[in-house]
């Protein structure tokens, strides 16, 4: 019986697995049959499709809101002078980042009647401005018309900062999605202070607050209502509100009424505040610039901006401190009451040194043809000596030529007032100037007068002795003429201002201010390839044994010479390398200058003589700070500790120390320095004797002679100056230091000198001030050392153990004083030490 009418429980619980199996399938496809089923399926699986490919075309690969938290606007860098105020900015976009307290409240709401009123109560996005929005795209189909926004705030902002202005639907989707986002991670015054610091305005203003300088001159928190309106317009397109244009300026009072209008109707201001802005007139001024005096530092402010790139980068994508988005603040040494007298005196120095000598030429070329005012205002091309405007050429008749200025006017020039000599081709250059010409002009009267930019240039800077701050530079006649920057850039023959620091390493081996040196010839074996040279003068003549110190005074090339060879030039280069000047091979021609080095570093290692030795770093910059506050370079910066107290405290004031790394002996400067405030006194610098001040210094002049120098100073300031052509040529023979550069750097610095107190140089601990013979070294016993120049007896600057032995009475001191000083004089005089270069191709 269990065989024939039994299951085994296994088959029977496969066979019940099996029935139900089939039971599910079986109502599924019972429901499928159904028709609301059907539909409901394939309803959801559309969705599911739609919702994928809707997260393929518009949500995939968006950027994250979450890093709205963390932006930081492009901002400009700012540079601030010696005195703490703000004098120059580098910025592509014109903007000033506030906080969302900062804008009035009215301000706000001009913005949210002209662009989003809704913007308070919805999530992002507007849907009735939006379904608007979709019917005005739909309308303008195949008409090149562009349809009407309908974005909020919050999508403008989205737009702006994270996927673009592409026009296209799909841009439109993506930013709804990313409005939805940010309205989850930031707050709607977080959203305002993002868009009122970002959108652009026009007039390069990008931000409110930029804005409102750029159009009023004013503050956000100094706007009127009128003002706030038209600001608010802005945004749908600046170029359409131009107020310089009459229909521009139509508009914008069109569309600032109806901003006006969308405010009373929103309850954010009266009938009667609408209407006294209705009468109000648009207001703007002119285009303003940024507020700085673009002519102030030309070259000064185009060093500081080249090293802020090299050590932090030009854009945003460079680094979060980049010079043009980074918001850096800049505190620099720079002075603009010494950069306008160093400028001045420069400038006046090359018009005096070309004076006579024709017209230069033009300084630059336009196309007439694309537009003379607009070819004009992209040359870039500018000059701010005195009256003088850049003018183009714009016809020639009838004895006079048509010019057009900057300003967009144009004027006549007549061709009595271009009659000056064009030097390069001997014509009268208004017979060489040409339609499209650039020239310069000065108002002459009615009508203007040609004038000429000097083809010679040359450099200057002036330093701090204790810091190498440097607190003027000029590089040229003008910036906008060349950007070449003649003081950091040009390499040029220092000539005999490299004279100190050959004797300063003849005082660190053994010699002393008062060793006699043989002004005579000298014959140097300079290997088998260049055999024998003799330095000699070409007349043959020399003053024969001098001190050191008169060779320095009157700059005597032969006494320098042997003093090299005697000291060895290895040691000699190794001191000019020390001090930053340059890294020479040890050949005696290097001893009178033949190396290449720039103004500044000359001027640098005159500094450095005057700090008892110690290098400075030549500085532009003091600090950087990020837009923060916070200072990023130099790296180990610290603040000074009570330095900016209101009322003293009773505790010791802060001192600061000599800076810098020892490269000389603190003597061996000091003894430098006190030789050279002889050739001042009574040597080739003796143009500024009359300033009455202690004051060093060493005149240079390379063969040709090619460039003339002066580098000097006194104990807190030290200026050098050189003048050549940028292709190095003859200045003529009778140019010297002491005749063109001298007299530059006295007109530069007398001023400021004059209202600085008068202290004397230092010497450092250990120097043994004695009482010697001027002319023979040799020491006086009982006479005392006068103010007068030309003084018998003077002190002297010596080391430890190393006065004369050798002295001599006060009588014969002064007798022979004045002996060797007539045949001294009579034999420099008979020829000179430029004759004796141009024959024989040396350098002093």
């Amino acid at each position: 019986m269990e065989e024939a009418g039994s299951t085994p429980p296994e088959k029977q619980f496969a066979f019940r697995l099996r029935r139900d199996d089939a039971g599910a399938g079986s109502g599924l496809r019972t429901l499928w049959q159904r028709r609301p089923f059907r539909w409901a399926v394939i309803a959801l699986g559309g969705l599911l499709v739609v919702i994928a490919l809707f997260w393929l075309i518009f949500a995939r690969g968006l950027p994250d809101a979450a890093t709205l938290l963390e932006y930081e606007p492009p901002l400009p860098t700012m540079v601030r002078d010696v005195n703490g105020h703000p004098v120059h900015s580098y910025a592509r976009e014109r903007r000033v980042q506030l906080q969302y307290s900062d804008y009035p409240p009215l301000l706000i709401r001009a913005y949210l009647a002209a662009e989003d009123k809704t913007f308070f109560e919805h999530h992002g996005v507007d849907i009735p401005g939006f379904a608007g929005a979709v019917i005005d795209y739909a309308s303008k189909i195949g008409s090149g018309e562009r349809a009407k926004g309908g974005s909020t705030i919050t999508q403008q902002v989205a737009k702006n900062l994270l996927i673009g202005d592409a026009y296209s639907p799909t841009r439109k989707v993506k930013e709804m999605i990313l409005a939805y986002r940010m309205e989850n991670v930031l707050s709607k015054q977080q959203i305002l202070e993002l868009y009122l610091n970002q959108i652009f305005l026009g007039r390069n203003a990008y931000g409110v607050q930029a804005a409102a300088r750029a159009y009023f001159d004013k503050d956000v928190a100094d706007l009127q209502l009128h003002e706030m309106a038209y600001l608010a317009i802005l945004p749908k397109g600046p170029a359409n509100y131009r107020p310089e244009s009459e229909s521009g300026h139509a508009r914008a009072v069109d569309r600032r009424n109806w901003a006006l209008g969308e405010m009373v109707k929103s309850g954010w201001i009266t009938a009667a505040q609408r209407d006294a802005a209705v009468a109000m007139p648009l207001g703007t001024v002119a285009m303003h610039s940024s507020g700085f005096d673009a002519r102030a530092g030309g070259y000064y402010m185009e060093e500081v901006r080249r090293r802020l790139i090299e050590r932090f980068g030009e854009k945003a994508e460079d680094g979060p401190n980049s010079v043009y988005a980074g918001g850096l603040w800049v505190r620099s040494p720079y002075d603009p009451v010494i950069q306008e007298g160093t400028t001045t005196a420069l400038r006046n120095g090359l018009l005096r040194f070309d004076a006579g000598k024709g017209w230069s030429g033009p300084v630059g070329r336009i196309n007439l043809a694309n537009g003379w005012r607009r070819e004009l205002a992209a040359s870039y091309i500018g000059v701010d000596y005195a009256e003088w405007q850049v003018a183009a050429v714009l016809d020639k008749a009838g004895g006079a030529a048509t010019i057009g200025l900057t300003d967009g006017t144009t004027g006549i020039l007549p061709e009595s007032a271009a009659q000056m000599a064009y030097r390069k081709m001997g014509v009268p250059a208004f017979t060489a100037m040409k339609p499209g010409d650039l020239i310069v002009v000065a108002r002459n009267g009615s009508s203007w007068a040609l004038r000429s930019i000097p083809e010679v240039s040359g450099g200057m800077v002036v330093e701090d002795t204790h810091a190498g701050r440097i607190h003027a530079l000029q590089g040229g006649f003008d910036s906008r003429l060349s950007s070449y920057n003649r003081a950091t850039q040009a390499l040029r023959q220092p000539g005999s201002t490299i004279k100190p620091f050959v004797y300063a390493s003849a005082l660190d081996n053994g010699m002393t201010p008062a060793s006699i040196i043989v002004d005579g010839p000298l014959c140097v074996y300079q290997g088998a390839g260049l055999g024998q040279k003799c330095f000699r003068n070409f007349s043959g003549g020399s003053a024969g044994p001098q001190t050191m110190r008169w060779g320095v005074e009157q700059s005597r090339n032969l006494m320098t010479v042997r003093a090299a060879s005697q000291t060895g030039m290895e040691r000699v280069v190794r001191t000019i390398k020390a001090m930053g000047i340059g890294d020479y091979q040890p050949y005696l021609s290097f001893a009178l200058g033949a190396g290449e080095t720039t103004v500044e570093k000359m001027t640098n290692a005159y500094a450095t003589l005057v700090n008892h030795g110690k290098l400075l770093s030549p500085k532009v910059m003091d600090y950087v700070q990020d837009r923060r506050g916070q200072v990023i370079w130099p790296e180990r910066w610290r603040p000074c500790e009570g330095c900016n107290m209101a009322n003293w405290d009773g505790k010791p004031m802060p001192r600061f120390g000599f800076e810098g790394r020892q490269v000389m002996n603190p003597m061996t400067a000091y003894q430098v320095v006190h030789i050279a405030e002889g050739v001042v006194l009574r040597g080739t610098a003796t143009v500024l004797a009359d300033l009455k001040r202690p004051l060093f210094g060493k005149t240079g002049t390379t063969n040709g002679p090619t460039n003339v120098w002066f580098v000097g100073g006194s104990p807190d300031l030290v200026a050098g100056v050189y003048i050549g052509y940028d292709q190095p040529r003859s200045l003529g023979g009778w140019a010297q230091g002491g005749r063109i550069a001298a007299p530059i750097w006295k007109a530069a610095m007398a001023p400021i000198l004059e209202d600085m107190p008068i202290t004397p140089f230092i010497a450092p601990a250990g120097v043994r001030m004695v009482a010697i013979d001027r002319r023979s070294g040799r020491r006086v016993y009982g006479a005392w050392p006068t103010h007068e120049p030309k003084a018998a007896v003077i002190w002297e600057a010596f080391k430890p153990e190393t006065e004369p032995r050798r002295t001599i009475r006060k009588e014969e001191a002064e007798a022979q004083a004045k002996v060797a000083d007539r045949r001294a004089d009579r034999i420099v005089r008979q020829r000179t030490d430029s004759d004796f270069l141009s024959d024989q191709g040396g350098i002093y």
